[in-house]
């Protein structure tokens, strides 16, 4: 007798799969809602796409990210890694992280995802390599913050606190390799 819990290809849908998947359609409702009750949030119909072809590709990388390994450490390194990428481009497209989301200081984050996106590419997706990769894009988030100091000190300042999960993510990825070395050992 199969269970409710399962999708026609036999994969079980978890409970954490399905409240992750219930809290992305969550986050796409909410603009959706709160502009019923004020003028401030208007939305368009490419602001809904938009938000749904990330929120929804985050959540396919996080899956495929699942099903291909079993380390905890790694997943949770790529959990943290595609939080800061989300964060940026949401920030930056929302508020801008240097003064407004028209200043050009801001284009200068999307070095820091090249650089995490190019280096775990280079790394083949392994855990050192990923460990390298995010320790380089927590660097160049902090030189981009910082070049950004003059331009608007507080912006800057936020900015430098999203280093911070590139390098949580750069500390998993680096306990998955010590992992995956004790596992060969």
């Amino acid at each position: 007798m199969a269970s409710n819990a399962e999708n026609s290809g036999g994969r079980r849908l978890g409970p954490w799969r399905i409240v992750a998947w219930s809290f992305a359609a969550f986050l796409l409702l909410l603009p959706l809602v709160a502009m019923q009750f004020t003028a401030e949030v208007n939305w368009t119909g490419s602001d809904f796409i938009f938000a749904a072809v990330m929120i929804g590709g985050v959540g396919a990388v996080f899956e495929l990210t699942v099903r291909m390994s079993r380390n905890h450490a790694y997943r949770a390194g790529v959990g943290f890694a595609l939080a800061a990428a989300f964060l940026i481009v949401w920030a930056n497209g929302a508020v801008g992280m240097i003064g407004d989301e028209d200043n050009p200081y801001n284009l200068l984050f999307g070095g820091v995802l090249l650089i995490a996106l190019v280096g775990a590419i280079i790394a083949w997706f392994r855990p050192a390599g990923m460990g390298r990769a995010m320790a380089a894009a927590a660097v160049a988030q902090v030189a981009v913050s910082a070049f950004g100091l003059s331009a608007d000190a507080r912006g800057a300042v936020f900015s430098i606190a999203f280093a911070a999960p590139w390098l949580l993510a750069a500390a998993l990825f680096r306990k998955a390799a010590r992992d995956q070395g004790a596992a060969r050992a």
